[in-house]
């Protein structure tokens, strides 16, 4: 990831932490934002991610192993943040690619975010012991036993 990247997403990592963490701490937490404003936080959020996950594939395919890492620990960080970013009432069809299911299968969908954080700190874990065998495996799947285990339940597939 280019310098300017990084700080980028370090710089949006740590709003949306402190927004989260701000907000629990005053007992309001995403509850308290409107239904627009908790969408725009976790698309946000989401987009974080995903530059985080390109950013892992690039440097998987070069063989940079170690150079995972910090990606790596921005997906455990920002997994612990998701069910918080889905208050009750935040369902927007129009402007919002979350299904119903997040609210009706609460326990499932969190489930499904602590998912993520486990494989990412897999992922971490094996890339930071250089492990390219175990980390390129992990890669392999993630895509489908990590971020899989909520979209295909959670999200609406994109329009193609």
């Amino acid at each position: 990831m280019k310098p300017r990247m990084m700080l980028r997403a370090t710089v949006v990592v740590g709003g949306l932490t402190a927004l989260v963490v701000g907000g629990c701490a005053t007992g309001g937490g995403m509850a308290t934002m409107s239904a627009d404003e908790a969408i725009e936080v976790r698309q946000k959020h989401m987009k974080v991610q995903g530059e985080a996950w390109k950013s892992i594939q690039e440097k998987a395919k070069a063989g940079q192993v170690t150079a995972i890492v910090p990606d790596a620990e921005k997906l455990v960080a920002t997994s612990k943040e998701i069910p918080a970013m889905f208050p009750e009432g935040s369902l927007k069809p129009e402007k919002s690619a979350a299904k119903p299911e997040i609210w009706q299968k609460r326990a499932e969908f969190e489930a499904a975010a602590k998912n993520l954080e486990t494989w990412s700190v897999k992922l971490r874990d094996a890339a930071k012991a250089n492990n390219a065998t175990e980390t390129q495996a992990i890669v392999k799947d993630f895509g489908r036993q990590a971020c899989g285990t909520c979209h295909q339940p959670f999200r609406v597939p994109p329009k193609k």
